[in-house]
């Protein structure tokens, strides 16, 4: 867009406001003369109970919402060209030591450390610690 072009468009827009800030002043005026009563609302005024009040905390609203359970063994970073080499028998190092604990991450956020058992042939996982709402918290700034 020319600057010639810029300009005569914003000298519409400038105009538009000018007329739009008018007309609200003019139906301002005329609610005076019509002398309709203008009452300011009285709101009221909230109060922070920080959800520690009297109200008994109802969990049941989001017992049955889904979320993703998963365990990380470990991870690693490599360029795509590493990447498209792999095949059937490839090792990738991961930069965990064996014997380290899984993390456990609910929507990947980590919530807990477990190690791995076997139970009626399936995998499982023990947790061996929780990680605290606040570590939580801290660990995301």
């Amino acid at each position: 867009m020319s600057e010639e072009n810029q300009s005569d468009v914003m000298d519409e827009w400038a105009e538009a406001m000018a007329e739009a800030g008018a007309a609200g002043d003019e139906a301002a005026a005329a609610q005076a003369e019509s002398g309709e009563d203008v009452a300011q609302a009285e709101l009221e005024t909230l109060e922070d109970t920080g959800g520690h009040g009297d109200e008994e905390i109802n969990l049941d609203v989001i017992l049955d919402v889904p979320v993703t359970v998963s365990m990380e063994i470990g991870h690693t970073r490599m360029n795509i060209r590493n990447l498209l080499q792999l095949n059937q028998g490839s090792v990738v190092e991961l930069d965990r030591l064996a014997g380290e604990p899984l993390d456990v991450l609910v929507n990947g956020t980590l919530i807990a450390h477990g190690e791995v058992v076997v139970v009626n042939e399936k995998f499982g996982i023990r947790l061996t610690d929780i990680i605290s709402p606040s570590e939580r918290v801290r660990k995301l700034g």
